[in-house]
């Protein structure tokens, strides 16, 4: 199993991977790196990626680009609304007010909603993954813009859901940007941060952001960003020359889709020129428009001119940067960009003007976040070993409680997480009630969501105490680590007095009215406890804050049933935590919602595999016709059949043409393939016999060669050639008879062969042709390619024990043992040592 990192961009995606060691980004069945976001519908088979914008132009209703930005919105949308005006394909309202987009698959007209659309662009990079990486995919990281919203961020998990991926995180591409920068860095020091700028002006959006290394870790500062990118240089562009087509051609490109697509698709093309070129560029499209051939032409700096508003907007966006980070530019290291857009020359300008700093380009600007990603699901995955790298993000928006009032309190709320708070995180809200209540999430500041509201709980099964006073619900609010905030659990403290023998003192008392003097309330009418408890979870350690709702007891009452008082010195409480219900109702599709997208996508998938085998069953057929045609007329195998058989055949073929075309166009795959096998019945003779006729004169050549080398072993071993000493006369006789029956088949059956016409089978089979090479070939081999065995030994005679002792010994046979044993005697030691002069003897 292997992890991915998915850069869901709105006009293309990239897929990187951890493997061999490192992070590679993956290419597609195109080998091209990046997919385009596209997904088009044509018959029954559904077309995404490549091949989906390739056809955009001719398909154009039914293909759809540019779904990433409507994802979990409503039709009615201010902002859907405005996307809708650069989307060709039909959208309409449905019942519920969700987006519907209108095309027409397995013929008829269907809707689709953008996390389906998003889920089937995912499948397509799933099994692209898949094939690259010649391994299952499951775990992954998807990233998303910073600026989204929890209704956004559930609909891209959503859509992942439905098309089978495990998203082990939604990371912002501002986050996985700078973990792609900051992860490879050896020079990062733990007492002496980094502060990095990363600018990402991509296709639809600008984001900038603030971060701060240390040895191992990343810290998210600050983020702005602004809904404006490359198409918004494109449409500016796109309004210049539609004015100047309508004045001098009299043609309005706006009154017609296709050629107003035309227009921006040359556009992009000069504008990725005019980046490297500040000359005058030329922008020519033949038949735009009522078979109109328009030229133009356009330099770097009148689009510059054009787009000032655009570029004063990015300008702005990096300001209020600065000023939310409350960096001096001093402190700021380096500012890294990526992002297609922002090699326009003009940005790269503004950052140096704004920031003073010039723009590095360390990071792969296409592929930095879909890298990043991969890092993340590494560092994430048990399947991957990666050495730890610490992450901390950030919550872009403000975000607030509130809760109903009971009646004898009025409504609440507090602002749970401030702007740019750590993310993941998690605090607690205390809150006394005596009954259930409703409590919601909003957002504290304005958002790109025309709903502020996150999502309403309603908290069950709170009850007052057995005096008719309120308890305490504990609620968790958490910043997962998608970036979506919820209440993860309420629990309810249940507190209950029991009989104590031995009295309290006077200090309870004293703790009260301290207690009660330091409470104090807040704008809700609410109070906050004074000290705010502790509280740890696994993923990181967070400090909690607490509100209370007093419930008409007052703080002072409260204070009293925790601390006791000197009226109860026989009582003692005892504390129990309850887990409470909860009814949700926030942004993303339900399990019933949820279990029939997941349906319909694997009804689909299957539907693709089954439309891809019959084309490629009705196109194996199509090109088997026009081959065999040629080759029956004035082909190779126009002589290897009769005049009558290859005219029948011939009319055949053309018969099956021509159905393929009419009636044959929309055919199961198995009508395909039982109409070849029928024809493969009348044409495999002929390819056999041609075969035949074509290999076997090379093969009686060879079995020539084999006989004449056989014949030459045999005259060799005759003459007394040495390296056959070793061989026996009767092996030779052998090779020689096999080569005579050899040399007779070959007289026999060339003789046949050379006679027989070629419209008629050949009365020599290529296989049997080979098995007499091969046999005799064998025999041969078999003996002469046997080696020479190695020559014995010499024998030696062994002397006598004593005689060899004796010569050892200087010819004494008494001193035999001298060899065996050494004698420490003066004498034989010095005997022994005579001739040896380092040898010290007394």
């Amino acid at each position: 199993m292997s992890v991915i990192g998915i850069d869901f961009g709105n006009e293309g995606c990239y897929v990187a991977a951890a493997r061999s060691g490192g992070i590679e980004t993956l290419a597609n069945d195109y080998s091209l790196r990046a997919t385009p976001s596209f997904v088009a519908f044509d018959g029954k088979k559904r077309i995404i990626g490549v091949a989906a914008k390739n056809q955009q132009v001719t398909n154009m209703k039914n293909t759809v680009g540019g779904f990433k930005r409507l994802l979990g919105r409503k039709f009615n949308d201010p902002h859907v609304q405005h996307e809708l005006k650069s989307i060709p394909a039909r959208v309409e309202a449905r019942n519920d007010g969700s987006i519907g987009i209108k095309v027409n698959y397995l013929h008829e007209d269907q809707h689709f909603s953008p996390e389906q659309l998003t889920a089937m662009l995912f499948t397509k990079l799933k099994e692209s993954s898949a094939a690259a990486m010649q391994t299952q995919v499951n775990d992954c990281v998807i990233t998303c813009p910073v600026f989204f919203t929890n209704a956004e961020r559930r609909a891209l998990l959503d859509a992942a859901q439905i098309a089978g991926l495990n998203v082990l995180r939604l990371m912002n591409e501002t986050t996985a940007t700078a973990l792609s920068y900051g992860f490879y860095k050896n020079d990062l020091l733990e007492d002496k941060p980094r502060n990095v700028i990363f600018v990402d002006l991509g296709h639809s959006s600008l984001q900038v952001s603030a971060c701060v290394f240390t040895q191992g870790k990343l810290k998210m500062l600050a983020s702005s960003w602004d809904q404006i990118g490359g198409r918004d240089i494109d449409l500016a562009l796109a309004e210049y020359f539609t004015k100047e087509f309508l004045e001098r051609y009299k043609i309005n490109a706006k009154t017609n889709a296709r050629a107003n697509l035309r227009l921006l698709t040359e556009i992009e093309k000069l504008k990725k020129q005019m980046s490297a070129n500040s000359t005058m560029l030329p922008l020519n499209i033949e038949c735009f428009l009522d078979d109109v051939d328009v030229s133009s032409s356009m330099q770097r700096a009148q689009m510059e001119e054009l787009c000032a508003p655009i570029f004063q907007r990015v300008e702005q966006t990096f300001k209020r940067l600065l000023q939310e980070s409350k960096l001096s530019l001093d402190e700021i290291h380096s500012v890294e960009i990526v992002g297609g857009s922002t090699r326009i020359p003009s940005i790269k300008q503004l950052i140096e003007q704004v920031f003073n700093k010039p723009a590095s380009t360390t990071l792969n600007q296409d592929e930095a976040v879909s890298r990043g990603a991969a890092l993340q699901c590494a560092i994430m995955s048990p399947a991957v070993r990666v050495r730890e790298f610490g992450v901390t993000d950030i919550q872009n928006y403000a975000v607030k409680v509130l809760w109903d009032g009971d009646g004898a309190s009025s409504n609440g709320e507090v602002e749970i997480f401030p702007q740019f708070h750590p993310s993941p995180f998690s605090r607690l809200v205390t809150i006394a009630r005596k009954g259930p209540f409703n409590a919601s999430i909003v957002y504290g500041q304005q958002v790109p969501y025309p709903d502020q509201t996150i999502g309403v709980w309603k908290i069950k099964d709170v009850k007052p105490t057995d005096r008719g006073e309120s308890q305490d619900v504990k609620l968790k609010v958490r910043i997962n680590q998608n970036g979506i905030v919820l209440i993860s659990s309420a629990t309810l403290i249940d507190r209950k007095e029991q009989e104590e023998a031995a009295a309290a003192g006077e200090q309870a008392a004293a703790e009260e009215k301290t207690a009660g003097e330091q409470a104090a309330p807040n704008a809700g009418g609410e109070q906050m406890d004074a000290q705010p408890e502790a509280y740890c979870e696994n993923e990181d350690d967070n400090n909690t804050s607490t509100a209370s709702s007093p419930g008409g007891q007052g703080w002072a009452q409260r204070v009293k049933g925790w601390f006791g008082s000197g009226t109860d010195k026989t009582k003692k409480k005892s504390t129990k935590a309850v887990e409470l219900p909860m009814d949700v109702a926030t942004h993303g599709f339900n399990l019933a919602e949820m279990a029939n997208y997941s349906q319909q996508e694997t009804k689909m998938i299957t539907n693709d595999q089954k439309e891809t085998e019959r084309i490629d069953a009705k196109n194996g057929l199509e090109e088997f016709v026009y081959d065999m045609r040629n080759k029956l007329l004035g082909g190779p195998l126009e002589r290897y059949v009769v005049d009558s058989e290859r005219e029948a055949i011939v009319s055949q073929l053309n018969d099956l043409e021509n159905w393929l075309y009419e009636d044959g166009v929309d055919c199961e795959r198995e009508t395909y393939t039982s109409r070849l096998t029928a024809l493969l019945q009348k044409t495999d003779p002929i390819r056999h016999r041609a075969h035949d006729f074509e290999q076997c004169p090379a093969v009686f050549e060879e079995l020539k060669n084999s006989i004449a080398w056989a014949r030459q072993a045999v005259t060799e071993f005759r003459k007394g050639v040495p390296k056959y000493d070793h061989l026996t006369e009767t092996e030779f006789i052998n090779i020689a008879e096999t080569a005579d029956k050899a040399q007779k088949w070959l007289d026999t059956n060339l003789s046949k062969f050379t006679q027989s016409p070629r419209t008629a089978d050949s009365p020599v089979q290529l296989a049997a042709l080979r098995h007499e090479v091969q046999s005799l070939n064998a025999c041969v081999n078999s003996v002469i390619t046997r080696a020479k065995p190695k020559p014995a030994p010499a024998k030696t005679t062994t002397p006598p024990k004593d005689t060899a002792n004796a010569d050892q010994n200087g010819g004494d046979p008494n001193s035999a043992a001298a060899g065996d044993k050494m004698d420490v005697d003066g004498n034989n030691a010095q005997n022994a040592g005579v001739n040896d002069p380092s040898m010290d003897v007394e």
